[in-house]
């Protein structure tokens, strides 16, 4: 086949396949071309999740009416005049591919005026092709509309995700440059509902209060550093508000957003023997260093950075938010019935944190820590050593608990370690699954309805599990914008905090769900009782620890929690005489 030049159709399309990759593209890329023309105003319209409607509309500096259709051509920009200014740039846009590429796979069309000018001009481009400069009456500003994207490329459109997961990616971007540019006042409009709306008055926390809730924005730990050129400011979360994912850990360099591994590296390292495996801190933090510091020219979604001085930059980072967040933590005391404080084990205060110990087998009691029957003979479940490789739990004696995080057993065949977490995780879980499979889950009035903010894009998540929620006994309806309210739970989460359970379903919400309602479910099911579970730490009196054994026992996994995490360890008296020295010669 012979070599040619491609056509401008085809590269042009190539070269939005680097840019545009999603709705959420076509809004970050009109945003940071708003902000660039000095905006205060910033309004955002969506339909059908971008795929018809991206509409911008912002009071900036506009564009004048004979530069209109040279803005939308391919490598034009007002930004760059030299290649020494690469090295240089304080811009968030510079490449000059945004509204080209945009255009080549779209129906766009701009509108402007500038200041200086009594009447505003409109361009039409389609599939890339445009059309006349019109004169149009219109305010001072720009107004970029962007219809049926894709739609000349529709095995781009083939591979869009699901509505609720594109409208969560518009609106967590929005959320992070709402952040960053407090004083910028920001509206998104999904339809006829306002989704997001930020004052614009330069309060960052207030901010953070319309995206996250007052409750959380309180929490918040303010970080601010100036060091050898370097300067970071914004917010971190403490160490008692975390989540169980990076996607809120958010990094604006220069007033750039990026996506930099050592960043997330260096606040993950400030954080270290602070946060228990698995959970990330929520966080906002933007760093401003000189522009020659800095390459943003890496990718064509000027998302990835390079840093002239990577190892200062880490360490600065690292020493800033480390210092601010021990400035804010107090030390923790250790618990004094640990360590043989006054008060019995017995008379432990218990801090529930819904359960209802009341629910256990009725045809089970407990003598003396053993279970047994009603005629008193003991419990013939699970019959010695036999039972570990199965799924059965052997007869057990409790004997205590250990660090407020563990209850010790013995059993006919040597020593029990279980997870109070773990296994009231399992407990909670398998109760919940029977009494929805009989379509019985019992349901109880808050005195008081619990009124929940979450970000808009857990918003939507929680939208689109709201029927989840009414099946499985909860009660919950929209209570304004981003807003919910709880007004019953399941019997038997009676006592637990209800935001934890709405949080529990969109922290760990995955853009791809499993397609069977069943597994969906039993999925999201997990979820809630694992943040409806007893906490390790926690200090649970004999009877409760009797009542977590005989509930446990009564399982049918009882060997590992909902996620597959172990609910307890064995350890055998042959390995114990062992350790001990009984066994081999004397």
């Amino acid at each position: 086949m012979p070599i040619r030049l491609l056509s401008s159709e085809v590269s042009s399309q190539i070269a939005a396949g680097e840019v545009v990759e999603r709705p959420s593209s076509v809004v970050k890329e009109l945003t940071e071309n708003s902000l660039d023309a000095g905006a205060k105003n910033i309004s955002i319209s969506i339909g059908d999740a971008g795929r018809a409607l991206v509409e911008i509309a912002d009071d900036g500096h506009g564009i004048p009416a004979d530069e209109l259709e040279l803005a939308a051509a391919r490598h034009a920009t007002s930004k760059l005049v030299q290649s020494e200014d690469l090295f240089h740039i304080q811009t968030l846009g510079f490449r000059g591919e945004a509204l080209a590429s945009i255009g080549s796979v779209s129906r766009m069309t701009i509108t402007s005026r500038v200041k200086a000018a009594k009447e505003g001009a409109r361009l039409k481009i389609e599939g890339g092709v445009s059309g006349k400069v019109e004169k149009v009456g219109a305010p001072v500003g720009t107004v970029v509309r962007v219809e049926d994207l894709f739609y000349n490329v529709p095995a781009r459109l083939k591979f869009l995700k699901t509505d609720t997961t594109e409208k969560r990616a518009i609106d967590s971007l929005v959320t992070r440059y709402a952040l960053a540019y407090p004083n910028v006042r920001f509206k998104v409009t999904d339809g006829k509902q306002v989704t997001l709306q930020t004052a614009g008055d330069g309060d960052r926390r207030a901010v953070l209060a319309a995206l996250y809730g007052v409750d959380v924005a309180k929490q918040m730990l303010e970080v601010m550093a100036q060091e050898d050129g370097l300067s970071i400011s914004g917010f971190i979360s403490p160490t008692s508000l975390t989540r169980s994912n990076r996607k809120e850990i958010t990094f604006f360099v220069n007033g750039r957003w990026v996506q930099e591994f050592s960043l997330n590296s260096a606040l993950l390292q400030a954080y270290h023997t602070l946060l228990m495996v698995g959970r990330y801190p929520l966080t906002a933090l933007f760093l401003d260093i000189a522009p020659e510091d800095v390459d943003v020219n890496v990718h064509p979604t000027k998302a990835e950075v390079r840093f002239k001085s990577q190892d200062k930059i880490f360490s600065f980072v690292q020493r800033s938010t480390r210092k601010a967040l021990l400035a804010y933590t107090p030390v923790h005391s250790a618990s004094p019935q640990l360590w043989g404080g006054r008060t019995p084990p017995s008379e432990t205060p218990s801090r529930q944190v819904g359960i209802d110990w009341s629910i256990a087998h009725d045809e089970m009691t407990m003598d003396n820590g053993v279970l047994t029957t009603e005629d008193n003979r003991p419990s013939s479940a699970g019959n010695g050593q036999e039972a570990l490789p199965h799924s059965g739990v052997p007869l057990l004696r409790l004997i205590g608990q250990i660090g407020s995080t563990y209850i010790v057993a013995e059993g006919p065949d040597g020593l029990y370690l279980i997870d109070q977490h773990a296994a009231h995780e399992r407990v909670l879980f398998e109760k919940l699954m029977a009494q929805h499979g009989n379509k019985s889950i019992p349901s109880q009035s808050l005195l008081s309805p619990e009124v929940i903010t979450l970000p808009p894009q857990s918003s939507k998540a929680l939208l689109s599990q709201l029927e989840f929620l009414n099946h499985f006994g909860f009660e919950v309806e929209e209570f304004g914008t981003n807003t919910f309210q709880v007004r019953a739970m399941p019997v038997l989460f009676t006592g637990a905090d209800p935001s934890t359970a709405l949080r529990a379903l969109v922290e760990d919400f995955e853009e791809d769900e499993s397609p069977l309602q069943a597994e969906v479910e039993a999925k999201l099911a997990a979820r809630v009782c694992k943040r409806m579970a007893v906490k390790g730490g926690q200090a649970l009196t004999l009877e409760e620890q009797r009542a977590l054994m005989s509930d446990l026992e009564a399982c049918q996994s009882p060997r590992t929690c909902p996620h597959g995490r172990p609910t307890m360890i064995h350890l055998s008296v042959d390995m114990l005489e062992k350790q001990f020295g009984r066994k081999g010669p004397r």
